[in-house]
């Protein structure tokens, strides 16, 4: 299949350091490529890719903030240049949330959105009232419950490359977390659970500038405990060895989490996941296998306890069979087959001869 792939600009493809969205573009997009599809992609001009490549800026917009005052400029730019080139393709799919909505109404041409933030704002409902027809794609079950009835044609839980991340043995001894510092991702219940544990705490995380305060007057006067070592934002290379030398991976989130990407990338690694039951949780994580789901810090204190039995080989295998990269490139595949199919049905209805469906009619 033609196939264009739409990411966001706001980081390359794949992110330099941190960004969940442009790495699951990445990872989809190889994928594709590896397995026989003509891929074009749309994103940031420092992105890397075997794809056909049309650069939308010159460089991630997070990273050039000091030159980059109006983000949404760029992404219109982008948006063009796929118009520009859209009758090239069998499907474009886009991860830019609804920014291309309107012009998608109007093309007609068959696209596909995946969906990978929060939908539980008010402000969604009229909006994805108005765009009843558009079709989504959600990446967890879960994330759809604020507008159920929504256009989903599909879900589709994210994967890594088989090959990026070893299996590692927990040798470190540590607990970790990684991603990014922020009120809903909870870090301070992070560091209080390694301190009721006396166990050490490794915090691979980005700060942005919208959560700057939050940090500032409540997570950096904790950052002074003897057992926890703030290493900041890490790249894809060392995810490996900080990942798999952890003893446990601590997800603490109070949110409704879309999915969670550090969680599969934990799983990689074979190291345990300790996360709290909210969003996705439920649907990556299996008891027992992958991790431990706990309700409240007493439950995750005694999950990480329990960890000197877990078999990090089966966790590791857990991702193989259901996170790769190549089984959620084979799911999107299915979804632009049907799209294909039925814009292809609905075609052919519309260019139905007119005079001839009067005859037919007048000889009833």
């Amino acid at each position: 299949m033609k196939i264009a792939q739409v990411a966001p600009l706001y980081e390359s493809v794949p992110p330099k350091l941190y960004g969940g969205t442009e790495r699951v573009v990445s990872y989809l997009t190889e994928a594709l490529v590896e397995a026989g599809h003509d891929v074009t992609l749309f994103a940031s001009g420092d992105s890397q890719t075997s794809a056909h490549f049309v650069p939308c800026c010159p460089r991630a917009l997070r990273l050039n903030s000091h030159q980059c005052s109006d983000q949404l400029a760029h992404h219109f730019v982008m948006l063009e240049e796929v118009w520009e080139r859209a009758e090239q393709f069998d499907i474009i799919h886009f991860h830019v949330d609804y920014m291309h909505f309107p012009l998608s109404k109007l093309s007609g041409l068959v696209h596909l959105s995946t969906l990978h933030g929060r939908l539980d704002s008010p402000d969604l409902v009229p909006l994805y009232r108005k765009y009843q027809n558009m079709p989504l794609t959600s990446i967890s079950l879960n994330q759809r419950k604020p507008l159920p009835w929504a256009n989903w044609v599909g879900n589709v839980y994210h994967g890594l490359p088989e090959d990026l991340l070893p299996l590692g043995d927990g040798s470190g001894k540590y607990l970790a977390f990684l991603g990014r510092i922020s009120p809903e991702k909870r870090v301070d219940r992070a560091i209080e659970i390694a301190t009721k544990l006396d166990m050490p705490l490794k915090i691979a995380a980005k700060v942005d500038n919208a959560d700057r305060q939050y940090y500032e007057r409540e997570i950096k006067p904790l950052l002074n405990a003897r057992n926890v070592e703030f290493i900041g934002e890490i790249n894809e290379q060392q995810k490996g060895e900080f990942l798999g030398n952890a003893y446990a991976y601590l997800f603490p989130i109070d949110w409704p989490e879309p999915f969670g990407l550090t969680m599969i990338e934990s799983m990689a690694c074979g190291t345990p996941t300790i996360a709290f039951n909210r969003g996705s949780v439920p649907e990556v994580i299996s008891k027992g296998v992958s991790g431990y789901i706990v309700e409240n810090m007493e439950e995750a204190i005694n999950a990480v306890e329990q960890v000197a039995e877990f078999d990090r080989a089966a966790c590791r295998a857990e991702f193989m069979n259901r996170f790769s990269a190549p089984k959620m490139a084979l799911e999107y595949v299915k979804l632009y087959e049907t799209s294909v199919a039925s814009k292809s049905v609905a075609s052919d209805t519309e260019s139905a001869d007119p005079d001839a469906e009067i005859d037919t009619l007048l000889t009833l």
